[in-house]
């Protein structure tokens, strides 16, 4: 697993882990039962704390993108339907709300969003 930390990001390095873990999960990089690279492993690989990517991976359990065994290590959680739906409604809210912002200021109508949205779903085989 191919994991970037940004040291001049804005977000906290086990979060970076975290996004990254689960965005591969979501898009199906990772497949179900799938070990992960152990806790102590990452840490080493990363060079960070092993308490910052215990900590993301507590958030993945939590958050049932991923299971422990103590013992034998983290590994992908069964794909929850539900939980993935949610999480793409999430990120399309948050494309949708960047979309309007820029319409906004752009002087855009909701009508022309409206328009915009229909023509982009009908060209890439949308209902």
């Amino acid at each position: 697993m191919n994991i970037i930390i940004g040291n001049g990001s804005d977000r906290p390095i086990y979060e970076q882990i975290y996004v990254q873990i689960k965005s591969a999960i979501l898009r199906g990089e990772c497949a179900e039962g799938e070990a992960l690279p152990s806790i102590r492993a990452l840490a080493k690989e990363l060079r960070i704390s092993v308490i910052t990517t215990k900590r993301a991976f507590d958030d993945l359990e939590r958050d049932g993108f991923v299971y422990t065994i103590p013992g034998k290590g983290s590994f992908v959680a069964a794909k929850n339907g539900d939980l993935v739906r949610e999480e793409h409604l999430k990120q399309i809210e948050q494309k949708f709300a960047e979309a309007a912002e820029l319409a906004r200021r752009g002087g855009i109508s909701p009508e022309e969003l409206d328009a915009m949205f229909a023509l982009i779903v009908k060209e890439n085989g949308g209902p």
